[in-house]
């Protein structure tokens, strides 16, 4: 616990301070995020992963001990690896953590959604994933707030969609071959606080889903928390509190995920893609006036979340991956020739502005959005992601997800903070550039930031709902 972590205060954090520091919050939370320092010092004595399982699987993307090994086990708790240990080896070793779950998540996957151990990550292109495997959102709030099947049952599918033939499907889709699951319904086209849709090059629409794991979505169904109903009564006498990853039991926790995917075809290589097949649906109750439609298509990941709850960190842990071709860093020049984001022969296009209105994921074109990201990735990062990236070609040499990057990860600097229940996030900001397009930058109470914005969250009563706006799509 951080409470443990500040008896030691005898240790200060060392090393100069990087941009986490100079983006803190100011004097008081810089203070709070000292005495978390303190802390972690002593935390760094004891703490460390469970004894993870050994597998072959956990050693066949070491081609060099200088090599992280990739792992199908998802981490419970983040490692200090420096004592004393600074922001920047803290930020340094969450980075860590995301990339070891980014791994863990997207493992090729068996017809149950357990992680097939007898592949390597990378293996079996467009093949299923963990994730890929738990429940979507809409399968979790239904109409009239029913009781969502259980976790691995069917759960049913848009009326528009169940018109696709399933003949029509090609051959090696997996989605509808598996047992106890049905195929990807990719219902949302606009990002979070209707800040607007994501036009890619090919001028459609990115499409969104949110997933949560099997212990976050038990923890709704076995308090009825899928309906408005069901979280009134709850809430009288409780509070919303998801299960924790936890090193003593060994067991996972809450883990959310937010996904952005693009349609293949046209001006992207799917090779370059962790792809899917997914019914794509024009949903006219996120965009009035729309008809109902529903299609099958190919469609290539191009941002995921990955937001963790631990013991040590009840704000959650929030990773932020992108693919690596979205778009160019403000400020710099273009390292590519293209992107999926931006176009560099366009000098006149609005930068991160969103479409004109009204806004129809169902027009065959829509002008591109010209992106770009306005806080670089850091040094330390990008290190880390090539660090990465030649673990998982060692691993694979074709892999797809040498495709992918680390942003940043925002954790608490202070979890047991008294004035802060945000626990002094560093980062201070954090967006990614498919799903928190129109809101990057370092401009406080406006700019993307997590675990600030997920403090706010409330089930439909208007009572907190521990960090996810998910509980207020009951009916």
């Amino acid at each position: 616990m951080h409470g443990q972590w500040t008896d030691n205060k005898d240790r200060e954090p060392q090393g100069t301070l990087d941009q986490q520091v100079r983006s803190q919050p100011p004097l008081k939370h810089r203070y709070h995020a000292r005495l978390a320092l303190i802390g972690l010092a002593a935390c760094s004595l004891s703490a460390s992963l469970p004894a993870q399982e050994a597998s072959q699987a956990e050693h066949a993307g070491a081609a060099a001990d200088s090599l992280p090994q990739l792992s199908s086990t998802i981490p419970l708790e983040v490692t200090s690896t420096v004592n004393p240990p600074t922001l920047e080896s803290l930020q340094h070793d969450f980075d860590v953590f995301s990339w070891q779950s980014f791994i863990a998540l997207n493992w090729p996957a068996t017809d149950d959604g357990q992680p097939n151990n007898n592949m390597v990550i990378g293996q079996d292109p467009g093949g299923p994933v963990v994730w890929q495997g738990w429940r979507e959102s809409r399968s979790i709030f239904l109409p009239g707030g029913a009781q969502p099947p259980a976790w691995g049952d069917n759960s049913s599918v848009p009326e528009a969609c169940q018109s696709v033939d399933p003949s029509s499907i090609p051959p090696g889709t997996i989605y509808l071959t598996q047992v106890g699951k049905t195929p990807d319904v990719l219902d949302e086209s606009e990002e979070p606080f209707e800040t607007g849709p994501l036009i890619d090059q090919n001028g459609q629409y990115t499409r969104f889903e949110i997933l949560t794991n099997e212990a976050m979505f038990n923890y709704v169904r076995d308090n009825q928390l899928y309906s408005k109903a069901g979280q009134q009564t709850f809430d009288k006498d409780n509070e919303v509190g998801f299960p924790s990853s936890a090193t003593a039991t060994n067991t996972v926790g809450s883990i959310m995920l937010k996904a952005a995917w693009i349609k293949m075809g046209g001006n992207y290589d799917e090779t370059k893609y962790h792809t899917s097949y997914a019914l794509v649906y024009n949903n006219p109750a996120e965009q009035p006036g729309v008809t109902a439609d529903c299609s099958l298509e190919k469609v290539g990941l191009v941002g995921f979340h990955i937001a963790h709850k631990t013991k040590k960190e009840p704000q959650w842990v929030w990773s932020t991956f992108e693919h690596v071709a979205n778009v160019p860093t403000q400020g710099e020049a273009p390292q590519l020739s293209a992107y999926n984001f931006y176009n560099a022969s366009c000098t006149d296009c609005p930068v991160n502005e969103p479409p004109a209105r009204p806004w129809n994921p169902a027009n065959p074109h829509t002008p591109p959005s010209q992106i770009e990201r306005v806080i670089p990735i850091s040094a330390d990062t990008r290190a880390l992601n090539d660090l990465y990236h030649r673990a998982l070609t060692a691993a694979e040499p074709d892999s797809v997800w040498v495709n992918y990057e680390l942003v940043s990860t925002q954790w608490p600097t202070n979890a047991e903070s008294k004035t802060d229940p945000t626990g002094v996030p560093a980062p201070s900001f954090l967006a990614n550039t498919t799903l928190e397009t129109y809101i990057q930058g370092q401009v406080r109470q406006t700019s993307s930031s997590c675990m600030a914005c997920h403090n706010n969250a409330s089930d439909t009563t208007g009572k907190p709902s521990d960090f996810t706006y998910l509980l207020q799509r009951a009916q």
